[in-house]
């Protein structure tokens, strides 16, 4: 039995603004690591044991260096600690929000118990990376447990992006795609390849970073580049390969969808993603890796990739069906 209209528009609303403000997540976690605001708050869940913070120094106790001893830097800095303390806000947020997606989805589980078991796994998940940001800030910052918490907000948010288009398949299916050769698929699967190893090349890039300025402790930015492994540049010319690889589908994708089509729609956005994400990877190379720069280029290789795994889930929806209606052969 088909799902009710509004049940459904319900669940996919609130499951899309809980897959932005996760996007806007992993971007203040790149602000938090690229200002160097990891350790405003040394202690976890409280931040220098208060639920808020203080705005100035005088507010702790004359001791404080020595209660938090073993914490990493504890000099108080009020941008930083509340950089830190805003970033832990929104991760709750999210919490609230999977939450109430998984409410959502209570009412879906008897016709798509997978959509609501996926909900279910999602939020848990987020659990589990609410544990992982509290193990981050113990090890103070250790770069292998920031980038397993990248990580884990990746899967998170491909989750989520899948539940979404599950329960709107019937949504993708009324879509003719049909004009698609039929290796667009497969190049589409490579492509998400592609991006997934170079974000996988941009951890280790970061977490040589942090062995630069914290082990040879450099701090001067426009010469970070001289230090950084060979990794750096095949990172670096990789981005071309992605580039036109990416060209390829969205110019299939625009003949063979109709115009105003979604799909149509977000190929063109992955399009214009990739060129300013490599616009934003040269200016961190020639202008001596701004700080500001850090978190949208981060942002920007997360959206890349969740463009790629919806126009994969959409276009396997729609392509199902196409195939479905064609005439039968006697």
């Amino acid at each position: 039995m088909p799902q009710p209209t509004d049940l459904i528009q319900k669940f996919s609303r609130i499951g899309l603004i809980t897959i932005l403000a996760v996007y806007l997540l992993i971007f203040v976690g790149g602000v938090v690591r690229a200002s160097g605001s990891g350790m405003g708050c040394p202690d976890w869940p409280t931040c220098f044991g208060k639920l808020i913070p203080p705005t100035q120094e005088s507010e702790l106790p004359a001791d404080y260096h020595q209660k938090y001893i073993g914490y990493g830097d504890t000099t108080f800095n009020p941008v930083k600690t509340w950089t830190e303390y805003l970033n832990r806000l929104l991760g709750v947020s999210i919490g609230l929000l999977i939450l109430t997606t998984l409410i959502r989805a209570i009412p879906l589980r008897k016709t798509d118990p997978v959509v609501f078991n996926l909900s279910l796994g999602v939020f848990l998940l987020v659990g589990f990376q609410g544990w992982l940001g509290s193990r981050v800030v113990a090890s103070e910052l250790k770069p292998a447990l920031i980038s397993a918490h990248m990580i884990v907000a990746l899967i998170i948010v491909s989750l989520l992006i899948y539940t979404i288009s599950r329960s709107r398949r019937d949504w993708f299916a009324a879509m003719d795609i049909s004009e698609l050769p039929p290796r667009w698929r497969k190049v589409l699967i490579l492509a998400i390849g592609f991006t997934l190893l170079q974000i996988a090349m941009g951890t280790q890039i970061r977490e040589a970073v942090d062995g630069i300025t914290n082990a040879r402790e450099i701090a001067e930015r426009n010469i970070w580049r001289e230090h950084f492994p060979i990794i750096f540049y095949v990172h670096r010319s990789f981005s071309s390969i992605i580039l036109f690889t990416n060209l390829w589908l969205v110019w299939k994708l625009l003949r063979a969808a109709a115009p105003g089509q979604l799909l149509r729609r977000v190929g063109v956005g992955l399009g214009t993603l990739i060129i300013i994400a490599i616009m934003s990877g040269v200016t961190l190379d020639r202008l001596g890796f701004p700080a500001f720069v850090q978190p949208f280029h981060l942002l920007l290789a997360n959206l890349i990739f969740g463009c790629q795994l919806f126009l994969l889930i959409g276009s396997s929806y729609a392509l199902q069906a196409g195939m479905s209606k064609q005439p039968s052969r006697v």
